[in-house]
């Protein structure tokens, strides 16, 4: 690996305005009229500028506050935000250690309450919760949505050709930007009781 890389990937790490939130670096300074979330990746994913990271941000926005789960946390730009909103309790989990390490550093950053623990969430016990977050690929989405007891789910991390699909889910708000998707799904229990 070239000399400075360590240094060098920081010029691609840019901050960015993301409704009422500016999430960016350590070493960049907010601008005054958003909320800041600082994220220092280390090694794990998400700097808070991927399309899809964004779009998930802005549906977040969009929630009422209650429990969340963040699956696939990477760097916990999306559980801090959420606890930021009020979301409460916010639990994150990931596959990867690094990731839990980066989002419980991230949150204290950040002086947010945040849980975070090492789990497959296609194969591990998931917590009861009102919304989750889900930032991952098309078909661990699907496969999620399978096993979720939540009314709620903000999913991204897929073109935006493609559209989450399971049985007893409905999408109710998309968001596209640069060739990616997020969208909101609500249970179609759910939508029915309302509407009755």
């Amino acid at each position: 690996m070239a000399d400075g890389w360590e240094d060098n990937w920081r010029m691609f790490h840019r901050g960015t305005v993301v409704g009422r939130f500016w999430v960016g670096p350590p070493w960049e300074e907010p601008p005054a009229a958003a909320e800041a979330i600082v994220i220092d990746p280390g090694r794990a994913f998400g700097t808070g500028a991927h399309p899809t990271t964004r779009l998930t941000l802005e549906l977040l926005q969009r929630q009422e506050p209650e429990s969340l789960l963040d699956v696939g946390c990477g760097s916990g730009v999306l559980s801090i935000a959420a606890a930021k909103l009020g979301f409460e309790p916010v639990l994150a989990v990931d596959v990867d250690d690094a990731a839990i390490e980066a989002t419980l550093a991230n949150a204290r950053e950040n002086g947010v309450e945040v849980s975070a623990r090492r789990d497959d969430a296609l194969t591990g016990e998931l917590p009861n919760c009102d919304l989750v977050v889900a930032n991952v690929a098309l078909d661990v989405v699907e496969s999620l949505l399978l096993r979720l007891r939540s009314a709620r789910v903000v999913a991204s991390g897929y073109l935006d050709r493609d559209t989450p699909r399971a049985p007893g889910w409905r999408q109710v708000d998309r968001r596209t930007a640069d060739g990616w998707a997020a969208d909101l799904l609500e249970r179609q229990e759910v939508l029915s009781r309302e509407l009755d």
